[in-house]
């Protein structure tokens, strides 16, 4: 049973970003290790930091110094950025960054909310990074990957990486879609990979 330790359950699932903060919470414990490779304004970073704790390390990515700067301050007033390490790069650049196996990887697309959208993350960087957490990713370990289709290039982006979730080998990974089917205007949605236990 999954316990929820902060917010009521309908409350954790309004979108799909509440959804994966659910399943992170199931699955990362104190001194794991984890990346959130699409840093933004910080929200994923906060939650993982919380749930590795001191014994644990976040790598937080992104290549806009709004969002790092945003997501640090954040980090500082939880009293929890002495193990969280701020990368300005693309998720892309994952492996140049981390070498150690992770417990946890997770995506939110698109673009830093009031910011420019043709900063938005693109089908080839994300697809790249995808490769790279999987080989990092430990058995039991999760990406989670938010995927918005409404903004240019959204559309184009979800359906590669659904192609890319697809094409998982189903001996190693189990593969899941999770959509709101009562919103209207193109919701966004969770793709949750999960690296089997041998």
């Amino acid at each position: 049973m999954v316990e929820l330790s902060v917010k009521g359950p309908l409350e954790l699932l309004r979108g799909p970003v509440a959804l994966s903060h659910l399943f992170l919470r199931e699955r990362v414990k104190p001194g794991d290790r984890v990346i959130d490779a699409t840093c933004g304004n910080g929200g994923d970073t906060l939650i993982m930091a919380e749930l590795v704790g001191k014994l644990g390390k976040v790598w937080s990515f992104d290549i806009e110094n709004e969002a790092l700067s945003r997501a640090s301050t954040r980090l500082i007033a939880a009293g929890y950025s002495s193990w969280v390490e701020f990368v300005a790069a693309g998720h892309e650049r994952l492996a140049g960054y981390v070498s150690e196996s992770v417990r946890a990887v997770v995506f939110n697309l698109g673009y830093l909310p009031g910011s420019s959208k043709e900063n938005a993350t693109r089908p080839e960087t994300t697809l790249a990074a995808l490769e790279q957490a999987s080989r990092l990713l430990i058995r039991g370990g999760i990406i989670l990957v938010v995927v918005y289709t409404g903004h240019p290039g959204g559309a184009e982006e979800g359906r590669v990486v659904e192609e890319w979730a697809t094409g998982c080998p189903q001996n190693d990974f189990n593969v899941w879609c999770s959509r709101m089917l009562n919103r209207q205007k193109n919701p966004p949605y969770l793709l949750l990979i999960e690296k089997m236990n041998a």
